[in-house]
Protein backbone atom coordinates (compact mmCIF):
# COMPACT_ATOMS: atom_id res chain seq x y z
CA UNK A 1 0.00 0.00 0.00
CA UNK A 2 1.55 3.51 -0.92
CA UNK A 3 -0.33 6.28 0.04
CA UNK A 4 0.85 10.23 -1.23
CA UNK A 5 0.43 13.09 0.53
CA UNK A 6 2.52 15.99 0.97
CA UNK A 7 3.32 18.01 4.23
CA UNK A 8 2.49 21.42 2.90
CA UNK A 9 -1.49 21.34 3.63
CA UNK A 10 -1.75 24.12 0.71
CA UNK A 11 -0.52 21.91 -2.37
CA UNK A 12 0.03 18.38 -2.90
CA UNK A 13 1.72 19.70 -5.81
CA UNK A 14 1.92 22.81 -7.58
CA UNK A 15 3.35 21.42 -11.16
CA UNK A 16 6.25 19.61 -12.47
CA UNK A 17 9.08 21.59 -13.12
CA UNK A 18 8.96 23.77 -15.87
CA UNK A 19 12.87 24.48 -16.61
CA UNK A 20 12.12 21.49 -19.41
CA UNK A 21 9.53 23.52 -21.52
CA UNK A 22 12.54 26.13 -22.27
CA UNK A 23 15.47 23.48 -22.65
CA UNK A 24 13.74 19.77 -23.64
CA UNK A 25 17.02 18.47 -22.89
CA UNK A 26 17.22 18.59 -19.58
CA UNK A 27 13.75 16.88 -19.31
CA UNK A 28 14.99 14.13 -22.08
CA UNK A 29 18.09 13.71 -19.37
CA UNK A 30 16.00 12.35 -16.75
CA UNK A 31 14.48 8.97 -18.73
CA UNK A 32 15.40 5.73 -16.96
CA UNK A 33 18.07 3.81 -19.28
CA UNK A 34 15.04 0.98 -19.16
CA UNK A 35 12.26 2.71 -19.82
CA UNK A 36 10.05 3.30 -23.17
CA UNK A 37 11.85 5.74 -25.56
CA UNK A 38 8.65 6.71 -26.54
CA UNK A 39 7.58 8.39 -23.59
CA UNK A 40 8.45 11.29 -22.22
CA UNK A 41 9.91 11.14 -18.48
CA UNK A 42 7.13 12.47 -16.49
CA UNK A 43 4.70 9.66 -18.71
CA UNK A 44 7.69 7.27 -17.69
CA UNK A 45 7.06 8.16 -14.18
CA UNK A 46 3.59 8.55 -13.86
CA UNK A 47 3.18 5.25 -15.66
CA UNK A 48 5.69 3.65 -12.92
CA UNK A 49 3.56 4.05 -10.27
CA UNK A 50 -0.14 3.48 -11.91
CA UNK A 51 1.55 -0.37 -12.94
CA UNK A 52 2.61 -1.03 -9.60
CA UNK A 53 1.30 -4.28 -8.47
CA UNK A 54 0.25 -2.29 -5.09
CA UNK A 55 -2.70 -0.16 -4.58
CA UNK A 56 -1.76 3.88 -4.41
CA UNK A 57 -3.77 6.22 -2.82
CA UNK A 58 -3.77 9.57 -3.76
CA UNK A 59 -4.90 11.75 -0.32
CA UNK A 60 -5.21 15.13 -1.52
CA UNK A 61 -4.95 18.93 0.16
CA UNK A 62 -4.80 22.19 -1.22
CA UNK A 63 -3.67 22.61 -5.02
CA UNK A 64 -2.80 20.13 -6.85
CA UNK A 65 -2.16 21.56 -10.29
CA UNK A 66 -0.35 20.15 -13.54
CA UNK A 67 2.43 17.59 -13.07
CA UNK A 68 1.00 17.45 -9.79
CA UNK A 69 -2.51 15.91 -10.40
CA UNK A 70 -1.10 14.31 -13.65
CA UNK A 71 0.98 11.99 -10.60
CA UNK A 72 -2.05 11.79 -8.59
CA UNK A 73 -4.53 10.31 -11.28
CA UNK A 74 -1.86 8.02 -12.15
CA UNK A 75 -2.50 6.48 -7.88
CA UNK A 76 -5.34 3.87 -8.46
CA UNK A 77 -7.46 6.06 -6.33
CA UNK A 78 -7.88 9.99 -4.80
CA UNK A 79 -9.67 10.99 -2.07
CA UNK A 80 -9.92 15.20 -1.08
CA UNK A 81 -10.37 17.57 1.38
CA UNK A 82 -14.06 18.39 1.28
CA UNK A 83 -13.70 22.33 0.90
CA UNK A 84 -10.05 22.33 0.73
CA UNK A 85 -9.14 20.95 -2.53
CA UNK A 86 -8.61 22.52 -5.58
CA UNK A 87 -7.79 20.60 -9.22
CA UNK A 88 -6.45 22.18 -12.00
CA UNK A 89 -4.51 21.40 -15.18
CA UNK A 90 -3.62 25.31 -16.82
CA UNK A 91 -0.69 24.16 -18.87
CA UNK A 92 -2.44 25.42 -21.83
CA UNK A 93 -2.39 29.12 -20.18
CA UNK A 94 1.48 28.34 -20.83
CA UNK A 95 0.82 27.53 -24.45
CA UNK A 96 1.17 23.78 -23.73
CA UNK A 97 -1.15 21.32 -22.57
CA UNK A 98 -1.24 18.30 -19.75
CA UNK A 99 2.07 16.57 -20.96
CA UNK A 100 2.64 13.80 -18.17
CA UNK A 101 0.30 11.34 -18.57
CA UNK A 102 -2.78 14.21 -18.13
CA UNK A 103 -4.60 14.14 -21.23
CA UNK A 104 -5.08 10.58 -21.29
CA UNK A 105 -6.23 9.85 -17.58
CA UNK A 106 -8.10 12.52 -17.50
CA UNK A 107 -9.72 11.38 -20.11
CA UNK A 108 -10.79 8.07 -18.82
CA UNK A 109 -11.73 9.79 -15.90
CA UNK A 110 -14.13 12.37 -16.86
CA UNK A 111 -14.72 11.82 -20.42
CA UNK A 112 -13.49 14.19 -23.68
CA UNK A 113 -15.84 17.27 -23.14
CA UNK A 114 -15.09 17.64 -19.29
CA UNK A 115 -11.77 17.00 -20.12
CA UNK A 116 -11.49 19.74 -23.02
CA UNK A 117 -13.24 21.68 -20.46
CA UNK A 118 -10.63 21.09 -17.87
CA UNK A 119 -7.60 20.96 -20.14
CA UNK A 120 -8.06 24.44 -22.05
CA UNK A 121 -10.21 26.35 -19.28
CA UNK A 122 -7.64 25.71 -17.26
CA UNK A 123 -9.25 26.77 -14.45
CA UNK A 124 -8.94 25.52 -10.52
CA UNK A 125 -12.25 23.49 -9.89
CA UNK A 126 -13.10 22.87 -6.72
CA UNK A 127 -13.54 19.30 -4.65
CA UNK A 128 -17.74 19.11 -5.13
CA UNK A 129 -17.41 19.75 -8.65
CA UNK A 130 -14.19 17.37 -8.91
CA UNK A 131 -15.66 14.83 -7.39
CA UNK A 132 -19.26 15.52 -9.53
CA UNK A 133 -17.11 15.30 -12.31
CA UNK A 134 -15.51 11.61 -11.45
CA UNK A 135 -11.57 13.16 -11.00
CA UNK A 136 -11.76 11.98 -7.57
CA UNK A 137 -13.48 9.14 -5.58
CA UNK A 138 -14.80 10.76 -3.07
CA UNK A 139 -14.52 13.87 -1.11
CA UNK A 140 -14.43 13.42 2.79
CA UNK A 141 -14.53 16.54 5.54
CA UNK A 142 -11.13 17.36 5.93
CA UNK A 143 -11.14 16.27 9.97
CA UNK A 144 -11.62 12.75 8.23
CA UNK A 145 -9.94 12.14 5.56
CA UNK A 146 -6.63 11.20 7.23
CA UNK A 147 -8.98 8.46 9.03
CA UNK A 148 -10.95 7.30 6.07
CA UNK A 149 -7.99 6.76 3.78
CA UNK A 150 -5.55 4.87 6.90
CA UNK A 151 -8.72 2.86 7.40
CA UNK A 152 -9.32 1.77 3.67
CA UNK A 153 -5.55 1.43 3.40
CA UNK A 154 -5.47 -0.92 6.10
CA UNK A 155 -8.53 -2.93 5.03
CA UNK A 156 -6.49 -3.13 1.62
CA UNK A 157 -3.53 -4.61 3.32
CA UNK A 158 -4.91 -6.94 5.47
CA UNK A 159 -6.51 -8.86 2.18
CA UNK A 160 -4.80 -12.28 1.18
CA UNK A 161 -1.67 -12.04 -0.49
CA UNK A 162 -2.06 -11.14 -4.33
CA UNK A 163 -5.76 -10.40 -3.86
CA UNK A 164 -5.23 -6.91 -4.66
CA UNK A 165 -2.58 -6.91 -7.11
CA UNK A 166 -4.65 -9.61 -9.28
CA UNK A 167 -7.92 -7.07 -8.61
CA UNK A 168 -5.83 -4.20 -10.43
CA UNK A 169 -4.83 -6.30 -13.14
CA UNK A 170 -8.39 -7.62 -13.84
CA UNK A 171 -9.85 -4.21 -13.62
CA UNK A 172 -6.94 -2.70 -16.19
CA UNK A 173 -8.29 -5.75 -18.72
CA UNK A 174 -11.81 -4.67 -18.34
CA UNK A 175 -11.23 -1.36 -19.51
CA UNK A 176 -12.35 -1.05 -23.20
CA UNK A 177 -8.79 0.33 -24.79
CA UNK A 178 -6.70 -0.95 -21.98
CA UNK A 179 -4.10 0.24 -19.97
CA UNK A 180 -3.48 4.34 -21.00
CA UNK A 181 -2.51 3.32 -24.91
CA UNK A 182 -1.99 6.53 -26.33
CA UNK A 183 1.03 8.09 -24.27
CA UNK A 184 3.49 7.80 -27.12
CA UNK A 185 0.76 10.00 -28.97
CA UNK A 186 0.27 12.24 -26.01
CA UNK A 187 4.22 12.56 -26.29
CA UNK A 188 4.25 13.29 -29.61
CA UNK A 189 1.59 16.16 -29.39
CA UNK A 190 3.41 17.29 -26.75
CA UNK A 191 6.79 17.59 -28.57
CA UNK A 192 4.79 19.65 -31.25
CA UNK A 193 3.63 22.45 -28.95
Amino acid sequence: MIDFQSANSDFLSAHADFEWSFDPATLTALAAPDSDPSLNPLQQLNERLRTLPQVTIAKLRGYARAGGIELAMAADMRFAASGRTWLSQPESLMGIFPGGGGTQYLNRLVGRARALEIVLGAEPFGTELVERYRWINRAVPDEHLDAFVDSLARRIAGLPEGVAAAAKEALDAAEASGPVPDLAEEAAAHAKV
